[in-house]
C-alpha cells in the first residue's frame, strides 16, 4: 500500500469515527436535527432489540425524542470501535461497516435530581456508512442491546 493510500484510509476512518461520535453526542444530547443529518436521504435504525422500534431515521428520530424525555441525563460510551470499509457493486460509493460494543447510563428526570434512580444498559452497535458528495453518512443503525439494569426498588416502598 503506498503511503497515499494509508493516509486516504487514516483520513476516512478519522471521519467515520467523527460520525459515530456525532451520533452519540446527539442522542444524549437530545439534537435530533444534528441526529437526522447523520443520516442518508433512505438511512434506517433498529431499536428492536432495546423495545423500540425500526424504521427510516426521521421516524426514529421522532421516536427517540419521545421515549428518551424520560431521562434528564444520557451519556453514550461508544468503545472497541471495528471499522472495516468495502466498495459498493459497480463503484457506486465507499461504504464502512462499524461494530462497536456501548455502555449507556441513564439519568431518570422528575423529583429527587441527582437521587433519582439509573437505568443503565449496554450492548453492540452495527453501523453502516456511505460516503456521499456531503461526506460519510449513516445508512443503517442496529442496536443489539445485551443487558439493562433497572433501578432497584426501595426496600421501604416494599414493605408499606
Amino acid at each position: 500500500m503506498t503511503q497515499r493510500a494509508e493516509f486516504a484510509t487514516v483520513r476516512d476512518r478519522l471521519a467515520v469515527d467523527d460520525v459515530v461520535t456525532a451520533y452519540a453526542v446527539a442522542v444524549d444530547d437530545g439534537d435530533w436535527t444534528a441526529y437526522r443529518r447523520l443520516f442518508t436521504a433512505d438511512g434506517r435504525a433498529d431499536y428492536r432489540s432495546a423495545g423500540g422500534i425500526e424504521g427510516e431515521a426521521e421516524r426514529v428520530a421522532g421516536w427517540l425524542a419521545e421515549s428518551l424525555a424520560l431521562f434528564a441525563m444520557r451519556q453514550h460510551l461508544i468503545v472497541n470501535r471495528q471499522v472495516r470499509f468495502g466498495i459498493l457493486e459497480q463503484d457506486t460509493g465507499d461504504t464502512a461497516r462499524v461494530r462497536a460494543d456501548y455502555l449507556n447510563p441513564m439519568r431518570f428526570a422528575g423529583p429527587g435530581g441527582a437521587a433519582a434512580p439509573d437505568l443503565v444498559c449496554g450492548g453492540r452497535y452495527d453501523f453502516g456508512l456511505l460516503r456521499t458528495e456531503d461526506g460519510w453518512r449513516l445508512r443503517e443503525v442496529v442496536v443489539q442491546e445485551k443487558w439493562r439494569r433497572l433501578p432497584e426498588r426501595d426496600p421501604a416502598a416494599v414493605g408499606d
